[in-house]
């Protein structure tokens, strides 16, 4: 009686320890799961970061373009209208030329 006793009690104690034990694996995959899921979630969130400063960079030399484009357009016609003005004054100084 004693040895079964004995026996009884060794054989739960190492059911209960075989639980734990895969109690604790089972934990232990659960971290690790989530520590994969903390690094995917970061660099997620560094590619992001990264992406808002490229488009920010890129409207800043979209930016830059068109206001060269405008300024530059501006000057064409800043100087088509010299040019208008410069015309009309010839034209005017032809017309008094014809009267003398």
């Amino acid at each position: 009686m004693k040895y079964t006793t004995l026996i009884l009690l060794t054989l739960g104690t190492a059911f209960f320890a075989g639980c734990n034990e895969q109690k604790a694996a089972i934990d232990d995959k659960k971290e690790a799961t989530k520590d994969v899921i903390d690094d995917r979630k970061a660099a997620v969130d560094t590619a992001a970061k990264e992406a808002k400063k490229q488009t920010e960079i890129d409207a800043s030399v979209e930016k830059a373009r068109i206001e060269a484009k405008t300024d530059a357009t501006q000057a064409q016609l800043d100087a088509d209208k010299k040019k208008a003005d410069a015309q009309a004054a010839f034209e005017k100084a032809k017309v008094d030329a014809e009267k003398k």
